[in-house]
């Protein structure tokens, strides 16, 4: 009896969490670059010699679906979309380096070249600086040029964004959103990389997917609860004959 118990209390229990993690891929359906997350439920037995045939199911984090999301066109000189695979990497403040397929850019009150959040982008030398006065042009490869827009309109090279590409299973989502390499060290710069000006990569989350994976999950909620029920009601049944036996 007790097994059944084991199985449908943690069943429930880790539904909620994937249903949690289903209910932010549907929240991120609309957000730049967003990758899905995926979720896998998996058996893990009780250790102790007196529970060899009990387990528990827990929920485990696949990863995240690298599948590239639509392009969509804005025609702002600042945004960039990866094209295929690739990621544009990112400095933190502490120096590391992040990646990021939300190309959304902005230039800082300090001309320095960073995302809509404040984080800088990261160039083959550091930082992008961009001068005042000039309109920006992002290259295929990701170089930064800059275009005076007072006087003789000249073009001048700033910079050129790290575009790389790490082998996915290398890469993982931390709590910021961003990614990382998964010995935290830092991917190198690829030139094979190409990104899109003018345009923006969608979420790639499926929302038709999501809804009916929400539907799915809630019917296996309500199907473990049923199992703990029926469990009580046994129980209840099985100390009545026994009374009546005793």
């Amino acid at each position: 009896m007790d097994r059944l118990i084991y199985t449908a209390m943690t069943g429930a229990k880790h539904i909620l969490e994937q249903q949690a993690n289903n209910s932010h891929n549907l929240a991120n359906a609309t957000t730049t670059g967003f990758r899905a997350q995926l979720d896998s439920f998996r058996a893990v037995p009780v250790i102790g010699a007196a529970m060899p045939t009990r387990a528990f199911v827990v929920d485990a984090t696949v990863g995240s679906d690298f599948t590239p999301g639509p392009i969509q066109n804005t025609g702002r000189d600042l945004d960039v979309a990866v094209q295929g695979k690739g990621w544009i990497a990112l400095q933190l403040e502490d120096g590391t380096e992040a990646y990021t397929r939300n190309g959304s850019l902005k230039i800082s009150e300090n001309g320095v070249l960073q995302t809509q959040s404040g984080i800088n982008v990261m160039g083959d030398g550091g930082p992008i600086a961009i001068p005042p006065d000039v309109a920006v042009a992002i290259g295929k490869d990701g170089t930064v040029s800059a275009i005076s827009t007072t006087g003789k309109a000249t073009a001048t090279t700033l910079g050129r964004i790290k575009l790389v590409n790490p082998p996915e299973e290398n890469i993982v989502r931390s709590d910021d959103g961003l990614f990382r390499l998964r010995d935290g060290g830092e991917a190198d710069a690829d030139a094979a990389v190409s990104v899109i000006g003018g345009s923006l990569e969608g979420s790639n989350v499926n929302v038709v997917d999501a809804m009916v994976n929400m539907i799915s999950l809630s019917r296996q909620f309500e199907m473990h609860m049923n199992l703990l029920k029926n469990v009580e009601s046994n129980e209840q049944k099985a100390g009545q004959l026994l009374s009546l036996t005793g």
